[in-house]
């Protein structure tokens, strides 16, 4: 979406999108999932449990980092990621809100 359609739409409503948008790939999910189990930083493993090019999950990892979902660091000549807790916290609380907000009908609508 351009960035002048995206001042139509509220703080929050742009915020879950975004949200969305980084998680909207399998590959992203299963990054998330690897480093959620592994509880530490991970530095280059990643590339080793995906089907994926290192230029590619390079791409992933940027897209999740720059939603706040995970976050890296520098360590010699390689970055360590690990899931941002207080990011993860945030997309769990908006996320959850945002769900149960919706309360669907008991009969079919369509």
């Amino acid at each position: 979406m351009g960035k002048s359609k995206t001042t139509a739409f509220t703080e929050e409503q742009n915020l879950l999108a975004n949200w969305a948008k980084a998680l909207a790939h399998p590959a992203r999910i299963a990054i998330l999932q690897y480093l959620m189990r592994q509880n530490s930083c991970v530095c280059g493993d990643i590339v080793d449990e995906l089907p994926l090019a290192q230029a590619t999950v390079s791409q992933h990892l940027k897209a999740l980092k720059e939603a706040g979902i995970i976050q890296g660091e520098i360590s010699g000549t390689s970055v360590c990621y690990c899931i941002s807790a207080a990011g993860w916290q945030m997309l769990q609380s908006h996320f959850s809100v945002f769900l149960h907000q919706i309360q669907p009908a008991d009969q079919n609508c369509c």
